[in-house]
């Protein structure tokens, strides 16, 4: 019995010891280090979150966007695990981060100004930016209107075009200029916005030679110069959108014609809203215009508009060309 108290007390005093000794290896922080250290967890966090937040697909529920807040926990949820493990390791992950950045700057992928831009697109897509639902005959009979202007319509129909390869090429080249970056997170939205973004800024308005009417082709569109009047511009993109994937109509109003955009259900137009923001945020996107028949989003692409789903010029539709 004696012999077994004895061990007890040893076994005892070696568990105890090796936890006193191993308390006193533990590192131990100062107040101004532990601040320090915080400091710099929130440093990695900040960044780390957009960047995170391009690999989360958009998440709706309701009216409000959720997915940068997913990334934003899901980064701050990281940083407080390296605390824990090992602190000092908080250091050269935010040194990591930086040199990612700047190296993202120099060779035009996401950088601080796109951090920035994530950021700003939070509160703009949650709290700023309104939809406009355009009321006019389109959104009430779309088929009456149809039958007006039959013409015209089959003359701006004939020469929409998606399957020449001039326009094929010129649509997935330009498909592929900007939003590279946000393919993962917005998929074939990004491709359509990149193929408006290069087409709104490129083309140039030429008017038609006075009382006539010439419509040209997508493929002179894109040989001469990207030059042509509002209908050219029309029949252009919608042809480019078309030939990438994109279902797409044009809309003839009193004195101007439009492309629109079929985006599809009302989970659709919201992904495609989230991405619009997103990627159009100079001037920030104050207002969404589109138009709604049976749960069919359609949005505006004309070049009136900096960016898709701008202001229409006015409501007195004459006709619609669809295809």
């Amino acid at each position: 019995m004696a012999a077994t108290a004895g061990l007890t007390r040893s076994l005892r005093h070696g568990f105890f010891g090796a936890n006193i000794a191993m308390a006193k290896d533990a590192p131990h922080y100062s107040t101004p280090q532990n601040i320090l250290l915080f400091v710099v967890s929130l440093l990695v966090w900040i960044p780390l979150a957009p960047y995170l937040n391009r690999f989360i697909p958009p998440l709706q529920v309701g009216d409000w966007n959720f997915d940068l807040i997913a990334a934003l926990v899901i980064a701050f949820l990281a940083t407080r695990v390296i605390l824990w493990i090992f602190k000092p390791l908080i250091i050269p992950v935010l040194i990591v981060m930086v040199g990612l950045l700047l190296w993202s700057q120099f060779t035009d992928r996401y950088s601080f100004s796109d951090m920035f831009m994530d950021y700003k697109s939070l509160v703009q897509r949650n709290w700023v930016t309104r939809q406009e639902k355009q009321t006019d005959i389109l959104s009430i009979r779309p088929k009456e209107v149809e039958s007006a202007m039959s013409r015209t319509v089959k003359s701006v129909r004939a020469h929409m075009d998606y399957k020449d390869s001039v326009v094929r090429n010129f649509a997935i080249k330009h498909s592929l200029t900007y939003f590279d970056d946000y393919y993962t997170k917005y998929g074939e939205d990004a491709r359509l916005l990149s193929l408006f973004k290069y087409i709104r800024y490129h083309f140039k308005y030429v008017p038609d030679p006075q009382r006539d009417e010439y419509f040209a082709t997508p493929r002179e569109t894109i040989l001469n110069g990207m030059g042509g009047d509002c209908d050219d511009h029309a029949i252009l993109m919608a042809s480019c959108m078309r030939a990438i994937g994109g279902i797409t109509r044009i809309v003839l109003i009193k004195g101007h014609a439009y492309p629109e955009l079929y985006c599809g259900d009302k989970k659709d137009f919201e992904k495609m809203k989230s991405a619009i923001v997103q990627l159009f945020s100079e001037p920030p996107v104050t207002q969404l215009y589109f138009h709604e028949y049976n749960g069919q989003y359609w949005i505006n692409l004309d070049y009136t508009a900096l960016h898709p789903g701008g202001p229409y010029l006015n409501d007195e539709v004459m006709a619609v060309v669809d295809w």
